[in-house]
């Protein structure tokens, strides 16, 4: 099997991508769980304000919350910034590789929108950018800064809207995407518009031996928590493309809002656990959301059953259908101008291999119907409906 540069491109991109993530996102869950875990020191200490204490990988740490005087200041600090900015960066760039590159593929959906690659790609771009605009100005404003849950209210109905604009004009997993993507510029931004300046001016009072503005610690404060409740749904979405019954649902806006509210939730629960405030209600309130989300992807996805005296289909006629409309990509040696590889190595060129994978057509072809990419061979609903039948009658080879 050849690697090709795209390839190798894609994955170092993506790897450097998961790396970032993990470090950034993993500061963003440690840091919330020390603030709120930090304590009153046993024996009162002159500028400490609380302090930790640890065991990890054979060692004891103790960790100071303190106040520091000029005098005292460190040579070097660190600012878990550049974990934020290389996360953000490898991310659009990964949005660039898959998304624009093949927009054609990818982000467009002749169904809903009649765009090309230019037109596809300068949407997603400048939503992003607005969306990320719309963000700064609400919580720049004397609405967000007088924080509590209007703004709070605001910021979700924005994003929200976004994906159910998008998801009327890309493809499922192009809005999916985007609407991450978004959520991430805005952490990533946030990081350097406000929590880097906090930081700074921080510093600077310091060494002068004043005291700093605490309008800048509560804004990065604040900032800081919005992105520790937006990593989960971020996080899910970048999951989603494993799973078509999430992005390829015909109401999919419906289905990241509500995955959306449940990953919060769960944070939440989290976030109280870390205070020592053991309560159940977030848990309740998740699965109380997620029965509703369980309800919508699983409608529809059982076997259709076979009418008295209706004919089964015969196998000969759904090989043609795939050779038609799957095997330019779905083949050992693709025709398809994009794949130069079958996807995920599935190869559906032999009765056996189609029977083998006949759920996996199923979830594809049938329920999500988000293969071929964007629909791109034309297949008929009454070739889908054909797939379906077969598929219910059992999968036979005759």
């Amino acid at each position: 099997m050849e690697f090709f540069t795209g390839d190798w491109l894609n994955a170092i991109v993506r790897l450097a991508h998961v790396i970032f993530g993990i470090g950034w996102i993993g500061a963003s869950f440690y840091f919330m769980w020390l603030d709120a875990n930090m304590a009153k020191p046993v024996q009162p200490k002159t500028g400490v304000e609380g302090e930790l204490w640890m065991v990890h990988s054979g060692g004891f740490y103790r960790v100071e919350k303190i106040h520091v005087s000029p005098a005292e200041m460190p040579p070097h600090l660190h600012w878990f910034k550049w974990e934020a900015a290389f996360t953000g960066i490898t991310g659009f760039m990964m949005l660039c590789l898959v998304f624009y590159a093949d927009a054609s593929v990818y982000l467009i959906d002749p169904a809903k929108a009649d765009l090309t690659p230019v037109q596809a790609t300068f949407i997603g771009i400048v939503t992003l950018l607005a969306g990320w605009a719309a963000y700064e100005g609400l919580w720049r404003s004397q609405f967000g800064q007088k924080g509590g849950w209007p703004p709070l209210a605001a910021t979700f109905l924005l994003i929200a809207g976004i994906a159910v604009f998008l998801s009327q004009i890309f493809s499922g997993r192009g809005a999916f995407l985007h609407v991450g993507g978004l959520m991430g510029i805005i952490m990533s931004a946030s990081v350097w518009t406000v929590i880097v300046p906090g930081q700074q001016q921080l510093i600077q009072a310091t060494r002068e031996g004043r005291k700093g503005d605490p309008a800048y610690a509560a804004a990065a404060k604040q900032r800081s928590v919005h992105n520790n409740y937006m990593t989960l749904p971020v996080v899910f979405i970048m999951l989603s493309g494993h799973y078509p019954s999430t992005y390829g649902h015909p109401q999919n806006w419906l289905v990241l809002i509500l995955a959306a509210l449940v990953a919060m939730a769960v944070n939440h629960f989290l976030n109280m656990h870390n205070k020592g405030e053991m309560k159940a209600w977030p848990l309740l309130l998740a699965a109380a959301i997620f029965v509703p989300l369980y309800w919508l992807t699983t409608q529809g996805t059982g076997s259709a059953s076979l009418k008295p005296g209706e004919a089964p289909v015969a196998f000969a006629e759904v090989r043609a259908v795939i050779a038609g409309r799957c095997n330019s990509c779905h083949a050992a040696k693709p025709t398809d101008d994009t794949f130069k590889q079958p996807p995920n190595g599935l190869v559906l060129e032999t009765p056996q291999k189609i029977r083998a994978n006949a759920q996996k057509i199923n979830a594809r072809v049938v329920l999500t119907q988000t293969m071929p990419p964007a629909n791109k061979t034309e297949m008929t609903d009454e070739e889908r409906a054909l797939i379906r039948a077969w598929i219910a009658q059992g999968s036979r080879l005759d």
